[in-house]
C-alpha cells in the first residue's frame, strides 16, 4: 500500500509542476483534465503526509525515550506524544485504505431521479410528492440545479410519477443509495378515523450517461409528439410539445412534457433514455463479473424496502444499516446528510472488507 501511496504523491507533485507550464495553461482540455486528477489525488496525498508526520513523531519519541536521562515531566510528555502518534497512525492507515479503494466512475456525474407511487393509492402519490420535495430541498442546500423532466400529478397535489435531473458535482455520489422502496406510515388527510396507513413509493437513481458512453442509434428510436396535460387531463398548452421516445430494441419508453419547447422536451427525454439504457447495461455487466458477490449488495435493488418514514413516532429508519433517527421533520425538509454519510461509510467499509478478502 505504501509503495502505491509514494507513487500517488509523485504523480501529484508532477501534476503540480505541469499545471504551472504555459503550454498546459493554454490547452483548456489538458488543463481541465489535470486539475480534475489533481483534485482527486489531493485528499489521498494530504492524508499520506499526515501519516508520515505521525510516523516521524513516533520515531522521534522512541529515540528520546531510549535516552535514560530525561526528567520526569519531559518523559511523561514524550510518552503521551508516543501514544497519540500510535493512535493517529492506526486511524490514518484505515482512512488511507478507504481512500485507495477504486472510485465509482459515476460519482461526479449529474443524476436522474425517478419517483413513482406504489402501494397505497392517493396516499402513495402524496408521499411521492413529499419525497420529491425532500430531494429538491436537499439539492438546493448543495446549490445544485433541479430540472423536472416529466411529471404526472394528481388532483390532490401528489405524483403518480415524477422524474427530474439534479445537476451538480458529486450529485450521484450523494443520491446513489436512494434507489429502492421507501415506506411511509402516517394518518392520511383523507382518513376520518385517525388510522395509520402504510404506503410505498419506489425511487430509481440513474447517473447521467454522456453521449460518448452510450450512443443512441437514431434508427432504434420512435419519436412521437402529443399535447402536454396536467392533473385531471387539463391541457397545459394547445401545441404538441410533449415528446414520447421509444427505444425499439428494448421497448423502453420515456415521456417528457415539462417544457413548452418540443426541442427541449426531446433533449431531456433522450438524456433520460440514455441514462436508463446505460444503467441497464451497467447492471448486466456488474452481474456478469461479480454474480457471486456484488460490492453494492442491497444498494440498487428497486424492489427492496430500504427505508421507513414513521410520522406518528417522528422517526426514519434505514433498514440496510439499522440507522434510526428521531428527526423526521428535518429529514423531510431535506436534511439527509447524516443518512447519506452513514450509508457511504457503511458501503465503503463493505468494499474494503471485500477487497481484503480477495487479496
Amino acid at each position: 500500500m505504501f509503495e502505491k501511496l509514494s507513487a500517488v504523491e509523485s504523480r501529484y507533485e508532477q501534476i503540480g509542476v505541469e499545471l504551472t507550464r504555459p503550454e498546459t495553461v493554454s490547452d483548456n482540455e489538458l488543463f481541465r483534465k489535470l486539475m480534475k486528477e489533481h483534485s482527486e489525488l489531493t485528499p489521498i496525498v494530504e492524508k499520506y503526509r499526515q501519516y508520515r508526520s505521525a510516523l516521524d513523531t513516533l520515531n522521534e519519541s522512541e529515540q528520546l525515550l531510549s535516552d535514560g536521562n530525561l526528567d520526569k515531566d519531559f518523559k511523561e510528555l514524550v510518552e503521551q506524544e508516543l501514544i497519540d502518534a500510535k493512535e493517529n497512525i492506526a486511524i490514518y492507515t484505515d482512512e488511507l485504505k478507504i481512500l485507495l479503494l477504486p472510485k465509482d466512475p459515476n460519482d461526479d456525474k449529474n443524476v436522474i431521479v425517478e419517483i413513482r407511487g406504489g402501494a397505497g393509492g392517493e396516499e402513495a402519490a402524496l408521499f411521492a410528492g413529499s419525497l420529491f420535495r425532500m430531494y429538491t430541498m436537499y439539492a438546493e442546500s448543495k446549490h445544485w440545479n433541479v430540472d423536472i423532466t416529466n411529471e404526472n400529478a394528481t388532483e390532490l397535489g401528489g405524483y403518480k410519477e415524477v422524474s427530474f435531473m439534479i445537476e451538480g458535482a458529486g450529485a450521484y455520489s450523494r443520491f446513489k443509495y436512494e434507489s429502492g422502496v421507501h415506506r411511509v406510515q402516517r394518518v392520511p388527510d383523507t382518513e376520518t378515523q385517525g388510522r395509520i396507513h402504510t404506503s410505498t413509493v419506489t425511487v430509481a437513481v440513474l447517473p447521467e450517461a454522456d453521449e460518448v458512453e452510450f450512443e443512441l442509434n437514431p434508427a432504434d428510436l420512435k419519436i412521437d409528439t402529443f399535447r402536454s396535460s396536467g392533473a385531471g387531463g387539463q391541457h397545459i398548452n394547445k401545441t404538441s410539445s410533449a415528446i414520447r421516445v421509444t427505444h425499439i430494441p428494448t421497448g423502453t419508453v420515456v415521456e417528457c412534457q415539462d417544457e413548452r419547447s418540443q426541442f427541449k422536451n426531446k433533449d431531456k427525454a433522450l438524456k433520460v433514455l440514455r441514462a436508463r439504457l446505460y444503467d441497464a447495461e451497467k447492471a448486466k455487466h456488474d452481474e456478469a463479473i461479480a454474480s457471486d458477490r456484488r460490492s453494492q449488495v442491497g444498494t440498487g435493488d428497486r424492489s427492496e424496502r430500504i427505508r421507513t418514514y414513521n410520522f406518528p413516532q417522528g422517526r426514519v429508519t434505514d433498514h440496510r444499516i439499522g440507522l434510526t433517527l428521531y428527526k423526521l421533520d428535518s429529514v423531510m425538509n431535506g436534511d439527509i446528510d447524516e443518512i447519506v454519510d452513514s450509508l457511504t461509510t457503511y458501503y465503503r467499509a463493505e468494499a474494503l472488507k471485500a477487497e481484503e478478502e480477495n487479496v
